[in-house]
């Protein structure tokens, strides 16, 4: 409590320093100075023994209450701040100030709680924000003369109006700070979810998914233990699959669980995050080091994508503290993040599979239907050669050299079979190289005569993407005329327009009627147009029965002034 003389200054000096402590008060944007700030000045400039400062919500109940001129210890044994009760209800539903000479003999007084001071005189001040109230001043206890005067009435009405605008500024900048750092919050929660997207795009290994994902979320919210929980694909069971952080080797007692059993299973089964708090509560599947080990809190979080949970997160904090709802909010977005990246990967295992299984198939039907079914006419022949041998010696000599031919004819479609399995793309090499290779290979395998055109610079400047649906679209029409067409002669050029490459693959072979081919010739004229589409060309197909087929091709090329028609021939 201030000691003072025992003469007050006069109102004018007071009013001088009162003006002086405002000028300082509405320069401070601390809310929390600013509140302690305006009890300390209204206990200095009214002589009063003690003095608050209230705030209220938007609701207009008390927000914060700041006394002056209690010590520490005093308000300490106070059992709980002012509630909002009589001289203080009174106050909130008023625009004029309150002057009491004895608080004891009002009776809108509903006593004190135990432990407060005793108080006499009273002088209470409402502060606005326009029409509406924000908070009062309270004096108690005028020191010199016991009563609060007029002259301190309107003293503490004028510090109540520099109240309003300091308290309404530190608020504004008290809101501005938070929203600046929930946006700040908010930048690193996209950049860190940025990063992790960017390995969950790249990397096709779970552990590498669950490592990154896992050690990203503990460093960015300071987590001392992290363990990640997968479901197996075929089973109900969820296996312990990571583990990271010193303070505990497991945070439960098993790493086994079934979907529903324990904390862990039952995180899966429900859908939503539990959070634990170790520190007040007991916990009959934690390892009981968890807690020795000074561990606070624990968020449990499923992992859930697209087709339902594959996993739960488990992460732990000795920090005190606690994880808040939007830090389990963020786990819980990673968590997803991470279920649908382990769903694309297993996806896309299963798509291979698959792959492999239908490529088998194929495999399978072409040799039965192809190959195996020209070997066992050769049999047949080579039977009937035998039969003939003693009685037309000729016949059977004819007949064996049918057999040789035939299988000669079997032995290049083989070749052809075998040039079509084999995966290619373009090592290196500009488009018109990739296609000479694919002509070396396929005259060398077919023993068919083909005859290559194409620009001298080899096209050397059209995007990788163009320049590779070409090169596959030829390889499949090269693979068909080796399997179907039986030609004698091939014809690939490739030329070029201001606008776009051109490639056509003509052949003298059976050739086939489109609609019925199309449905049964299997899925290379359509993987043709496929491609051309891709790359944002077309591709036109031409043939009849008996008159050969034409594939004809085009890629867009991006650069207009391109223009080159000069050919080398082979």
């Amino acid at each position: 409590m201030l000691i003072y003389a025992q003469r007050q200054d006069p109102f004018e000096t007071r009013l001088l320093k009162l003006h002086r402590d405002a000028a300082e008060l509405v320069g401070n944007l601390s809310y929390d100075e600013v509140l302690e700030k305006i009890a300390s000045i209204a206990l200095e400039r009214s002589g009063a023994g003690y003095a608050a400062v209230a705030t209220l919500d938007e609701h207009g109940e008390i927000e914060r209450f700041v006394p002056a001129g209690m010590l520490r210890t005093q308000i300490e044994k106070i059992p709980h701040p002012p509630q909002g009760f009589g001289l203080i209800r009174a106050m909130m539903n008023t625009r004029s100030a309150m002057r009491i000479p004895a608080i004891s003999k009002d009776q809108r007084h509903s006593g004190f709680p135990p432990e407060h001071p005793k108080m006499s005189s009273f002088l209470g001040v409402p502060i606005f924000q326009g029409q509406r109230q924000i908070g009062q001043i309270y004096m108690t206890d005028k020191v010199i003369t016991g009563e609060f005067s007029e002259e301190d009435q309107r003293l503490m009405e004028l510090l109540a109006a520099y109240a309003g605008v300091a308290i309404v500024n530190a608020r504004l900048f008290r809101d501005y700070a938070m929203r600046d750092r929930a946006l700040t919050r908010q930048n690193e929660n996209l950049s860190l979810l940025n990063q992790l997207a960017s390995t969950l795009s790249t990397s096709t290994e779970v552990n590498e998914i669950l490592e990154q994902g896992m050690m990203q979320l503990m460093d960015y919210l300071r987590l001392e233990v992290g363990e990640i929980f997968i479901k197996n694909e075929d089973s109900r069971r969820l296996n312990l699959l990571i583990h990271h952080g010193e303070a505990v080797d497991s945070l439960w007692k098993r790493a086994q669980f079934s979907i529903g059993e324990s904390t862990v299973g039952r995180a899966a089964k429900g859908d939503v995050p539990i959070v634990l708090n170790l520190t007040e509560h007991e916990y009959a599947d934690l390892n009981p080091l968890t807690k020795a080990r000074g561990l606070h809190q624990m968020a449990v979080i499923p992992m859930k994508g697209r087709r339902g949970v594959v996993g739960v997160l488990c992460v732990a904090t000795c920090h005190p503290q606690p994880l808040n709802e939007p830090d389990v909010q963020f786990a819980q977005a990673i968590a997803a993040w991470m279920a649908t990246a382990i769903e694309n990967i297993r996806l896309n295992i299963t798509g291979r599979r698959l792959a492999i299984l239908e490529e088998r198939d194929r495999i399978g039907m072409d040799l039965h239907d192809g190959i195996i079914q020209s070997i066992y006419a050769v049999g047949l022949t080579l039977e009937h050669a035998r039969l003939l041998m003693k009685d037309n010696p000729d016949t059977a000599t004819s007949r064996i050299q049918q057999a040789v031919n035939d299988l000669n004819s079997t032995i290049r479609d083989i070749r052809a079979y075998i040039l079509d399995l084999r995966p290619r793309q373009l090592k290196n090499e500009n488009l018109m190289e990739g296609i000479n290779r694919l002509v070396q290979e396929f005259r060398a395998n077919t023993l068919v005569d083909v005859t290559l055109n194409g620009p001298k610079d080899g096209v050397a400047t059209l995007p990788e993407a163009q320049a590779l649906a070409l090169f596959h679209i030829c390889q499949e029409a090269l693979a068909n005329i080796a399997k179907h067409a039986k030609a004698k002669r091939a014809y690939v050029s490739v030329w070029t327009t201001s606008e776009r490459v051109l490639l056509e693959v003509h052949d003298d072979g059976l050739g086939f009627e489109q609609n019925k081919t199309k449905l049964s010739i299997g899925h290379g004229l359509s993987n043709m147009e496929t491609r051309a589409i891709n790359a944002g060309g077309e591709v036109d197909i031409s043939s009849e029965p008996g008159g050969g087929t034409t594939v004809l091709a085009w890629v867009p090329f991006p650069d207009p002034d391109f223009s080159s028609n000069d050919r080398v021939i082979e």
